[in-house]
């Protein structure tokens, strides 16, 4: 099936904020109150290529009913490929799209009753905030003054009440992005989905709208799915995380689990800071010696060759000794917790994180000793 017309391309669908934002199954009426129940996502092996690059390889993915999922990688990983697909503004090569397990893979997008923002905006410059929040509903064919009362309530919600008269040059980007939040929600879709809607927004905005945003999600129980190549973003807003590369899913998992227990090496560098540490395996490759510790592996690695772990810096620990095998060459100041770069025999360089208090007296210059609780780490194939 030929890819969506209005969608085909990108200037289109920005430019056609009705057509995508507000995506309608028919219409709805006045007496629809209330949030509607949580509606499940399946994605069955999807892949699609653009010209000799597979943008998505056999990529699948479950999502509960009102859950917020996103999808975090690089750039050119395949998320926003993959979203577009969920939508109907791009149909993949072969697999699946279910919603409430009713394949909507052949279904227009203006037939899936979803809801999209994106990063741009995309509201209509010749229409207040409040009409821009309306237009979704008018299109079903809710009558004015139903249409109106809902869209206050929104903009209320939104926290942009006292704005519903202005126009979308009179905003600030913040306010036009809650404007477009609000205008998604309007129409009650079964689907919400955020394309990087906050890569725009200067950081103390995007902080405040990231949180509105959850709130939201989980007061109306909407299932949602959001696309950021930011990894705070991911893991403050989410209840799982998809860590994409080359169109396949890396991991998907709790942000809690996604740091502590990264599955691949990949996964465990992109989200946090992460240390790769040479160290030895044992014989019969469940443990690693590593500065000097031997410690147990984690599951996944290599069973031999030469092998890095990878340790967050908080999970090292740090002490002033004479006779320690670190040079302390960079201190920086975090608040509560100081960052120290410390330098290994070998000029290998390392990280660690401690309370402030711990880090009196640490100093560029002091001798210290790098250690390594006994927990599992991850190794990896040394880089060369």
């Amino acid at each position: 099936m030929p890819t969506n017309e209005l969608a085909g391309n990108e200037t289109t669908a920005n430019t056609a904020p009705a057509a995508t934002a507000v995506a309608s199954a028919g219409s709805a009426s006045e007496g629809n109150d209330g949030p509607r129940p949580g509606t499940s996502v399946s994605l069955r092996g999807l892949t699609r290529a653009f010209g000799a690059t597979r943008a998505l390889d056999e990529m699948s993915l479950d999502i509960e009913p009102g859950e917020l999922v996103a999808l975090l990688g690089p750039s050119g990983c395949g998320k926003t490929t993959a979203l577009r697909i969920v939508a109907g503004f791009e149909f993949a090569d072969s697999g699946q799209v279910l919603v409430d397990g009713k394949d909507v893979s052949g279904v227009p997008a203006n037939k899936r009753d979803m809801g999209m923002v994106f990063q741009s905006y995309s509201l209509f410059p010749n229409m207040s905030a409040l009409d821009n929040v309306a237009f979704g509903l008018r299109m079903r064919g809710i009558g004015t003054a139903g249409r109106r009362q809902h869209a206050a309530e929104l903009l209320d919600m939104v926290g942009l009440a006292p704005q519903a008269r202005q126009f979308p040059h009179q905003l600030s980007g913040g306010q036009q992005q809650r404007v477009a939040l609000a205008r998604a929600l309007a129409i009650q879709p079964r689907v919400l989905l955020l394309d990087e809607p906050l890569s725009a927004l200067d950081a103390k905005v995007r902080l405040q709208l990231r949180e509105q945003i959850r709130t939201l999600q989980q007061r109306l129980g909407t299932t949602t799915l959001f696309v950021t190549h930011d990894q705070e973003e991911a893991l403050s807003m989410s209840d799982r995380v998809g860590v994409m590369r080359s169109g396949k899913l890396e991991q998907v998992a709790t942000p809690d689990e996604l740091y502590s227990r990264p599955a691949t090496a990949f996964v465990a560098e992109f989200v946090g800071t992460m240390n790769r540490l040479p160290g030895e395996l044992s014989g019969d490759g469940r443990a690693v010696t590593v500065v000097g510790v031997t410690v147990p592996v984690q599951a996944g690695g290599p069973a031999s060759g030469p092998v890095d772990a990878l340790v967050r810096p908080e999970n090292l620990t740090v002490a002033p000794s004479e006779a320690g095998d670190g040079i302390v060459t960079v201190r920086t100041f975090l608040g509560a917790v100081t960052r120290l770069t410390v330098r290994l025999s070998g000029d290998t360089e390392v990280v660690v994180d401690v309370a402030t208090t711990a880090a009196a007296g640490m100093t560029p210059g002091t001798a210290v000793q790098v250690g390594l609780p006994q927990s599992p780490v991850l190794v990896a194939a040394r880089e060369s």
